[in-house]
């Protein structure tokens, strides 16, 4: 049986910036701490306190450029996973091998609009992947499930329950 292939526009997702600021709350508060402590005056430690201020500073300029280069690719066959900030890695998960979804949505997600799509897969390298940082209005579920049914059609692949 032949299947016609529907014009699948590919699906570009960056996680918002918000995310971002939920991951690493705590080192951004121990920086501000650790430089408002550093500006007193009788401080002791404060070049000790000023250089873990400085680190914390790099290691958090570093996961804010991780993040803003991770990026998640729905094309009509593959989700594509492209992440890295010295050297930029790309994982392909085939789509008719995707056999579950989940949506996550933390308290503070919450609070601000976001959630995590996690998709489980057969894939050997990717069997569980996090889409984070996902606007609560974008239903990604749907878009990447149409896609799977579809691929799975196409490729005869069928799952087999055991109920």
């Amino acid at each position: 049986m032949q299947y016609q292939q529907p014009a699948f526009k590919t699906v570009r997702h960056h996680p918002h910036w918000m995310q971002f600021v939920i991951n690493e709350f705590i080192p951004l508060c121990l920086c501000l701490a650790a430089f408002a402590f550093a500006g007193m005056e009788n401080m002791p430690f404060k070049g000790f306190i000023l250089q873990v201020a400085f680190l914390l500073v790099l290691f958090i300029l570093y996961k804010f450029a991780y993040l803003k280069r991770l990026s998640y690719y729905v094309s009509g066959e593959q989700l594509i996973i492209r992440h890295g900030v010295f050297t930029t890695n790309n994982n392909y998960i085939e789509l008719y091998r995707i056999v579950d979804y989940d949506e996550r949505r933390s308290f503070i997600q919450q609070i601000v609009g976001l959630k995590t799509v996690t998709i489980y897969s057969g894939d050997r390298t990717t069997p569980h992947l996090d889409i984070i940082g996902v606007p609560v209005k974008i239903d990604l579920v749907a878009i990447i499930r149409e896609r799977v049914e579809y691929n799975k059609q196409r490729k005869g692949v069928y799952e087999i329950t055991n109920r």
